[in-house]
């Protein structure tokens, strides 16, 4: 499947619209990206936490430890195993190799953290009509007239029946355009009213404020997928240097870093 014709999805949209040149490069070109233990810390998280939901609650805290720890570990010997020069790896303020082993053991904190904090929050997981709790939930919805598929970390009952939809964070970066958009797909896939959104913050072992999504249109997220789209199929890439590309995973690959 072509660029031009596969579907779109937050990320892509959202990379797209933070440098056009980075969509490029990692989506068009295939440059190899440069590994990072925080996207390894927050896969292994993510898994863990399923895990530990689907378990109905029933795992001890250090299985659900053990299970971020031994995916953790994997996830790093396969990258070590492209790029064994952890100098070479993104990290910010310290070097790969620290990082690697400062996320190892944080990772298993925030792992502790979010069996205690849902044993006592005891957040109602939907059951989608199929019969399937909503964790990591697949969608391929159209979204202003651009197919759009992503999945959605957890969707939660409000007391008055609607639905909540939210995402898990081992970092700092929040996007309420993720949340509109899942709002967005899950009204569309499942004809369920959501009205809010948040996110559980591994950092702070708890919610962020809730965030009101009632008022949020199909048409106005659509515009932007639909810009989106419009613009990779049109072959528009422009670059935007700046104090993201310390972040950027392809910048050894950019010329305008």
């Amino acid at each position: 499947m072509s660029i031009e014709t596969q579907p779109r999805s937050v990320s892509q949209t959202q990379q797209y619209e933070q440098c056009g040149w980075r969509y490029y490069l990692q989506r068009v070109e295939r440059v190899v990206p440069r590994p990072a233990a925080w996207s390894h810390h927050g896969t292994a998280f993510h898994a863990a936490a399923e895990e530990y939901e689907k378990s109905g609650r029933t795992m001890e805290a250090e299985d659900v430890v053990q299970r971020f720890s031994d995916l953790y570990s994997e996830l790093v010997d396969k990258s070590l195993d492209q790029e064994p020069d952890t100098d070479r790896w993104l990290a910010v303020g310290v070097s790969g190799g620290e990082d690697i082993e400062r996320r190892y053991v944080l990772g298993q904190e925030h792992t502790a953290r979010y069996v205690e904090w849902a044993n006592n929050a005891q957040p109602l997981i939907w059951i989608t009509p199929a019969n399937r709790p909503a964790l990591e939930l697949p969608f391929n919805v159209e979204i202003g007239g651009v197919t759009v598929r992503g999945f959605i970390d957890q969707l939660t009952v409000e007391p008055d029946g609607s639905l909540r939809v939210r995402d898990l964070k081992t970092g700092t970066m929040k996007s309420k355009f993720q949340l509109e958009a899942y709002k967005v797909a899950v009204e569309q896939a499942y004809n369920a009213p959501v009205g809010l959104g948040d996110w559980y913050l591994a950092k702070r072992g708890g919610l962020s404020r809730p965030v009101k999504l009632d008022q949020v249109t199909e048409e106005a997220v659509g515009e932007r997928f639909a810009a989106m789209d419009a613009g990779v199929k049109r072959g528009d890439f422009p670059a935007s240097p700046g104090f993201s590309c310390r972040f950027c995973d392809v910048s050894h690959a950019c010329s305008f870093k």
